[in-house]
């Protein structure tokens, strides 16, 4: 999703017009391949999420109008417009949108489709794994723990497993030979048993 530079992230904390716009299948596409392949135009961007280039330049458009992605200077001629991400990271809390009923639904959205394009991506991965080197094999799948902590003890640990997530982001070298782009999921779920606490 970032640069790669070492620089810090750009981030933004959404508000409730932000996450409004951005509870869109093709805006959300829109954003993340601008985080993540850079700069780009809407015929570009249509062709690579095989959409058209009339509905690509509307939501660009509208994730302009709150931010989201902003024109790329000095790029472009004429009616040609470069489009780049405003931020490299989106963050939010649950709680932030209790009094919204409207921002809480496009929240439960967004979150939805994060399940949804983890899906994706894993099952495209186990269609392919087979053609990857053994190292990178191994590497690559899902795990997971369980414990029993209080909340300010899981706020500690997501906060410290974020950091370790952003000081690798921050000195990866994309240049480097033998890398490759990965995408890491951060998930933490309580163990509901019926459906109850």
């Amino acid at each position: 999703m970032g640069s790669g530079t070492g620089d810090r992230p750009r981030r933004v904390r959404i508000d409730r017009r932000q996450v409004r716009v951005l509870a869109h299948p093709l805006r959300t596409r829109l954003l993340g391949a601008l985080r993540v392949k850079g700069p780009a135009t809407a015929s570009g961007l249509a062709e690579l999420l095989d959409t058209n280039t009339g509905a690509t330049s509307y939501h660009l458009r509208q994730l302009a109008e709150v931010g989201l992605v902003v024109e790329e200077p000095g790029r472009g001629t004429g009616r040609q417009r470069w489009w780049r991400a405003a931020h490299d990271v989106t963050n939010w809390e649950n709680t932030d949108f209790d009094d919204d009923p409207d921002a809480r639904a496009a929240i439960e959205w967004i979150q939805a489709e994060q399940v949804r394009q983890y899906v994706e991506y894993a099952e495209r991965w186990f269609a392919v794994r087979d053609q990857w080197p053994p190292a990178w094999r191994d590497l690559f799948g899902t795990s997971d723990i369980f414990m029993t902590i209080p909340a300010d003890r899981l706020a500690q640990l997501r906060a410290e497993l974020w950091q370790v997530l952003e000081r690798y982001r921050a000195e990866a070298d994309p240049t480097e030979p033998g890398a490759e782009q990965v995408q890491i999921f951060l998930t933490a779920l309580p163990m509901l048993i019926g459906g109850t606490r």
